[in-house]
């Protein structure tokens, strides 16, 4: 009985894969989700300045066995360096995606400047880089922290060709957004003093049109997803996937919204996803 279980299990997932060609990696679990890494190898190149951004770092699955990645470009905040975003790197990477983490032009870049050079991050990544043959064109997403997440908002607004977009406790003094339908999860926290909910976050995910997600995180401040936590790298990891690489074995995590409570302290979205 066990045996024809696990076939069963196995022909499902082989049937899945086979309906959508950009499915990749295991079926998902929470405990794989929040670990530090995911089930892919990845390896990294480091990216000088030019090509319209300040360099940064590609890290990229290893597996040349599955086709084509989707490509993630990830700007840090104002005065911050790529540090402050690098673990989106790895942690993204090792799910089945291209990343680019930058560094920016300049230390004090405004949000549309950051949006800028996150595209020129993704056309870089999927035209010119070294790994540019891993690369689907077709599938790109952006994310930033602060102003880098005004950054994200303003990338989307530009290219509605994006398939997704995630703010990272974003600061922009452009507070309408409703041009953007790019699938957008919008992170804010609870006790954010630099970019406050109620003046960035809500206001950003409130005009959005298109699918969304708002997570707040509970008694947290703005520097929050500067360093891995398990809520974060879940929960953008489910969005990416979903959304670049239209896999539905995670909606199971987004939709319904996950409970409030613990690390989030609101959770709102468009769920169902068409």
């Amino acid at each position: 009985m066990a045996a024809a279980a696990a076939a069963l299990v196995f022909v499902a997932v082989e049937a899945s894969a086979a309906g959508n060609p950009h499915q990749r990696g295991p079926n998902p679990t929470v405990a794989a989700l929040e670990a530090a890494a995911g089930p892919f190898a990845v390896a990294k190149v480091s990216v000088p300045g030019g090509n319209g951004f300040g360099g940064g770092t590609i890290t990229y699955p290893t597996d040349t066995s599955q086709g084509t990645f989707g490509a993630v470009a990830v700007s840090p905040g104002f005065v911050e360096s790529e540090g402050a975003i690098a673990w989106f790197g790895p942690r993204l990477a090792s799910h089945g995606f291209v990343v680019i983490t930058i560094s920016t032009n300049g230390l004090f870049d405004q949000p549309d400047a950051r949006g800028a050079q996150l595209l020129a991050a993704l056309d870089y990544v999927a035209k010119s880089s070294t790994v540019r043959d891993r690369v689907d064109p077709a599938r790109l997403a952006v994310m930033g922290h602060s102003m880098g997440g005004g950054g994200a908002l303003y990338a989307t607004a530009q290219r509605p060709a994006l398939k997704a977009s995630i703010p990272l406790l974003a600061w922009s003094n452009t507070k309408s957004w409703g041009s953007v339908r790019v699938p957008t999860m919008v992170i804010g926290a609870e006790n954010d003093f630099i970019a406050s909910v109620g003046s960035h976050s809500e206001p950003f995910y409130q005009s959005l049109g298109g699918e969304k997600a708002y997570l707040e995180m509970n008694d947290a401040d703005h520097f929050v997803t500067n360093s891995p936590t398990p809520t974060v790298g879940k929960l953008t990891v489910s969005w990416l996937k979903r959304f670049v690489d239209n896999d539905t074995r995670y909606d199971q995590f987004l939709c319904p919204a996950p409970p409030v409570g613990g690390p989030i302290s609101e959770y709102r979205d468009t769920c169902p996803y068409i």
